[in-house]
């Protein structure tokens, strides 16, 4: 669901933006009335005043928030794209602080839970003015809960809302509406445009003509599972040129089959280890399919196209980062 947000201001003052924007064209930016026309902008760099914003989530609620300075994100990505956003943090989810790449620059930050099962008392002990909340519901093998404790939030009259992050474009859009929240239009630039732009430069150099097959396997000490297109890997490889068999065969996406896989042999096997323990989730791969010798028989195993990727640029959330995930599978692909 597209997030929209926008700036509510005064009736008056809309009407003179209007009027504005009819002589100008093209500018939507005005002082605030009252101000001094000839007085400086804020620098660079510099928090501004944003005001209230309302905007729709991705339940479909509409949320309006000012100025928020006590704000709570109950995922690790979301708790760092506010701070991206030059928002501060009050609380955050564990993940936020056992993923170092993450690195929160808010002081004293409270823990709130696993993001699967945050804590309700924690999170309005914390005396919050808006949290931040994931719309999904699985991760890491599991379920998240957190669209449940929504409600109770709302009963205390805390502002919440709910996004749902899978794609860059995704992370675009919960860019946009916490800056716009926030006021820092350059920081949006910086942290989403410019990754923007280094992406569109990677996907730019994808040869034509070419398709290489490929499957995305995510893997746990519980089993294994087959990734489609509208996943975070494999919408990336969708727009780097590959052909994602698991689209073909949707049967994959609820049963791990190697004997189908083998069939397919696709050129190349994407492994995305999941949950706490790495170690566990390679293993739990190894008895699944190494095992098996037809599994070496694999072209993709064969010339070295079975490729391990790294959980933070792969299963969390790589937010500024996130080129450095395309460019991982564009060299694995066509380098």
């Amino acid at each position: 669901m597209k997030l929209v947000s926008q700036r509510i201001v005064p009736a008056a003052v809309a009407a003179s933006l209007a009027a504005s924007m009819l002589l100008a064209g093209c500018s939507t930016s005005q002082p605030e009335a009252g101000a001094d026309a000839g007085a400086p902008q804020a620098e660079a760099g510099q928090a501004s005043q944003a005001g209230a914003v309302t905007f729709t989530d991705e339940t479909g609620a509409e949320v309006t928030v000012d100025n928020p300075q006590r704000v709570v994100a109950c995922m690790g990505s979301f708790a760092s794209m506010w701070e991206l956003a030059g928002g501060t943090l009050v609380g955050a989810s564990d993940d936020a602080f056992t993923l170092s790449d993450y690195d929160l620059k808010s002081d004293n930050v409270q823990k709130v839970g696993d993001f699967s099962s945050p804590n309700l008392e924690a999170i309005i002990a914390l005396e919050p003015d808006f949290v931040i909340m994931t719309s999904g519901s699985g991760g890491r093998g599991g379920d998240s809960s957190q669209a449940d404790l929504k409600a109770a939030l709302a009963a205390s009259n805390i502002p919440v809302a709910c996004f749902q992050v899978t794609t860059f474009a995704d992370y675009e859009r919960m860019l946009r509406t916490c800056c716009d929240i926030t006021g820092r239009d350059d920081l949006y630039e910086q942290n989403a445009q410019a990754t923007a732009d280094r992406i569109a430069a990677i996907t730019a150099k994808v040869p034509a003509g070419e398709a290489p097959t490929a499957l995305v396997l995510t893997t746990f000490s519980g089993g294994t599972r087959v990734q489609a297109s509208s996943t975070m890997t494999g919408s990336m490889l969708a727009e780097l040129g590959a052909k994602n068999l698991a689209d073909e065969n949707p049967s994959l996406l609820k049963d791990f089959s190697l004997e189908s896989i083998i069939e397919m042999n696709p050129d190349f096997i994407f492994v995305v280890p999941m949950g706490n323990d790495d170690a566990a989730a390679m293993k739990a791969l190894e008895d699944q399919t190494a095992a098996n010798p037809a599994w070496s028989t694999l072209d993709a195993v064969q010339n070295g196209r079975y490729v391990t990727l790294d959980p933070h640029l792969f299963q969390y959330k790589p937010n500024e980062r996130w080129d450095e995930s395309y460019q991982v599978l564009f060299d694995a692909l066509y380098a």
